[in-house]
């Protein structure tokens, strides 16, 4: 049973737990103080000498201090646990103060859970588990970073990576699906992400902290959560910076266990269901036959109307793909004895395909022709096949780890999302195309073949559920050049049938998680003719041949560069050259400047900032796209942000700025010099207020 609030509910799958751990037989048969001591001996010793730590077994006034808080903390229920209740326990037995204990007790328990740790990552990496924001990759990174804190707080300077390594080498490589260099990479990146978030995370925690310190209020557990759940920041550096700030934040033991339970919740989003009205009527219909599985190739079929209603047809059996599985349904015609309807969208409702139509009448128990568009359902077709044949060469590329996060097939491209730690580099992502492209023109064959799902995940294990879990006993096991997945699309018959694959672009669309769109069979020939379009097209522009397009815009670009550096200087001597020349008129015994001067917007700013470093006023402005206009000021009179807001309004524009520097513009270029008269009569009235 599970327990849902308050309540038990029987559980989907009936598991056989007596509850024995073998790991406390091993710990019963060694007679060793701790659980850790006994299964984790060797890493034990590793971490304690990388802390400076000494680990005395042979004392057993020390075992026994370690034995007893084992017992008592077996015993304790780490939902809403005090940890200072342990300790008081323990010290009492062996009459030494609870603080001192803590002193002596906490730093062996983080060698025993960097120790336990580094195991459990072993495993998680090991198994291609990629760290990231969410699911699985969120618990991996939780652990990651809660054991390097564990490792800054005991000064170990041996890295991660070392001791996730040994642990493997402990347990054997042979278990393990993952490289290890891979391994070793993702550790080695998250420790870098981890240093980055610190240096971060320490201006946002600074500031949460003060804003509580002005209520004269504890740091909530809420805004705690948040800050580790939205930033990374661990809860204990949260605590260490509060405090210093003067706030005060309250950590309940078993915290990692409640943001860990927070992420393993599901979440889905509840979608409206267009169908569920028509569910009792569906019900009383037999289910539809599949031709679409077993002919996959055909493109027309005869059949019989079962039932119509509200645009919407089913019938006995049929060629039409139903939207599912990241696949858009097949699209196409009905022709009946007196009416043809265009077939528009294709559902499926439990063991029944509807068919919505764009009008046309078709009646009950009427013998139809339906025919499939042809195109469309092989440019699916092979760009469902080739989102396997994708993934299993991203995975030879890349590393085991691969695995697909999402995906959604069209007839022009498609898009698969993999989990991946780092961005893939161009010339990894001309790896994965070529390798693609290698078992395209092998044409292995496609095999289908439908499972018990017991069987099946025996068989193949749980990565056959990469694009979902599919309901039902019986599962349809695809497999395609290497790729396994419980699939229900249609898929070519042989790879070859794809044609080719040609990788448009990829994207990193979260935190792990990377998107590789692509095209194949004819809409990737499509694609590469557009390219070759627009090479030939910028060729031309250039009067070049399309082999010597790189060279000449890179020496355009070049050239553009030094001539901008000339008009920069050539504008910084006309700047020079203004100023020399520049008068201004006196009002109030402020000299001040109103002229129009067609500089670029940055001279004109230069210009004036000039004048008003001088105690003087400049209202500068310049006709360039629209007109532009600068006003500086040097008195505290005049309030450059208000004068050029109403400047600009008259130019059709917008201004603003500080009260000392302003700037904006407008598209009526007519009206400026009308603006520049208004402006300096502005300039004289804030003078003379």
């Amino acid at each position: 049973y599970e327990l849902k609030g308050e309540m038990y509910y029987p559980m989907k799958l009936r598991i056989v737990d007596t509850g024995y751990g073998l790991e406390r037989l091993v710990w019963a048969s060694k007679g060793s103080p701790t659980i850790y001591d006994a299964v984790f001996p060797e890493m034990v010793s590793r971490v304690m000498g990388a802390a400076g730590l000494s680990h005395m077994l042979d004392n057993k006034e020390f075992t026994k201090l370690l034995a007893l808080n084992a017992k008592y903390a077996g015993l304790m229920d780490i939902s809403g646990t005090n940890l200072f209740n342990l300790r008081k326990k323990v010290a009492a037995a062996i009459d030494v103060s609870p603080e001192k204990l803590d002193r002596m007790i906490t730093p062996v328990e983080k060698v025993y859970a960097i120790v336990d740790h580094t195991r459990c990552l072993a495993y998680m990496l090991g198994d291609c588990i990629v760290p990231s924001n969410v699911r699985e990759g969120y618990l991996a990174r939780l652990v990651i970073r809660r054991t390097l804190r564990m490792m800054t707080e005991l000064n170990i300077k041996e890295p991660l990576a070392d001791l996730i390594e040994a642990q493997t080498a402990i347990i054997g490589l042979k278990k393990f699906e993952q490289d290890i260099a891979v391994v070793r990479e993702i550790v080695e990146r998250e420790t870098e992400k981890y240093a980055s978030t610190l240096e971060r995370g320490t201006r946002i925690v600074q500031k949460v902290a003060k804003t509580y310190k002005a209520k004269s209020q504890r740091v909530p557990l809420a805004e705690v959560m948040i800050l580790y759940d939205s930033h990374g920041i661990q809860p204990e550096m949260i605590k260490e910076i509060a405090a210093k700030e003067g706030a005060v934040v309250d950590l309940p033991d078993n915290f990692y266990s409640m943001v860990a339970d927070m992420h393993s919740e599901s979440k889905k989003e509840v979608e409206e269901d267009k169908t569920a009205k028509y569910a009792e009527r569906l019900r009383a219909l037999p289910p539809t036959k599949k031709l679409y599985y077993e002919q996959p190739a055909d493109i027309e079929f005869e059949a019989v109307v079962l039932d119509f209603f509200d645009g919407f047809v089913v019938t006995d059996q049929t060629l039409f793909y139903p939207e599912g599985g990241g696949q858009p349904a097949d699209t196409g015609t009905f022709i009946g004895s007196e009416s043809m309807a265009q077939v528009d969208g294709v559902t499926k409702v439990g063991e029944v395909i509807l068919h919505h139509i764009a009008g046309g009448m078709l009646r009950r128990g009427e013998r139809i022709k339906g025919m499939v568009d042809e195109e469309r359902r092989w440019s699916l077709m092979r760009h469902h096949t080739a989102t396997h044949v994708l993934l299993h060469a991203t995975r030879e590329v890349l590393g085991a780890h691969i695995h697909q996060a999402g995906a959604q097939k069209g007839s022009e491209s498609s898009r698969v999302d993999i989990r991946h730690f780092k961005h893939i580099t161009p010339e990894e992502l001309h790896r994965i195309e070529i390798a693609a492209n290698r078992m395209i023109m092998a044409s292995q064959p496609v095999d289908v073949e439908v499972e018990d799902r017991t069987r099946a995940e025996q068989k193949y294990g749980f990565s056959l559920y990469q694009g979902g879990v599919p309901p039902g006993r019986d599962i349809r096991i695809v497999k395609v050049a290497g790729d396994i997945e419980a699939c229900a699309g249609t898929h070519c018959r042989n790879t070859g049938e794809v044609g080719m694959i040609k990788i448009i672009r990829v994207e990193h669309i979260q935190d792990g998680i990377e998107r590789i769109e692509f095209a194949a069979g004819i809409a990737a020939i499509y694609y590469m003719q557009h390219l070759e379009g627009i090479v030939a097209s910028s060729a031309a522009v250039l009067s070049v041949q399309d082999e010597n397009l790189p060279a000449t815009v890179t020496r355009f670009f070049s050239e553009w560069k030094e001539q901008k550096k000339d008009i920069e200087k050539m504008s910084q001597k006309l700047v020079e050259l203004e100023m020399r020349t520049l008068v201004a008129e006196t009002l109030g015994g402020i000299p001040v400047v109103v002229k129009r001067i067609d500089l670029p917007p940055k001279e004109l700013a230069l210009l004036a900032a000039s004048v008003s470093e001088k105690g003087g006023i400049a209202l500068l402005a310049g006709l360039g796209d629209s007109a532009r206009v600068v006003l500086a000021s040097g008195d505290s009179r005049v309030n450059a942000g208000e004068i050029i807001g109403q400047v600009c309004s008259m130019l059709g524009g917008k201004g603003g700025g500080k009260p000392s520097m302003a700037q904006g513009g407008g598209p009526d270029a007519a009206q400026l010099d009308l603006a520049l008269k208004v402006g300096r009569e502005r300039i004289i009235a804030s003078l003379k207020a």
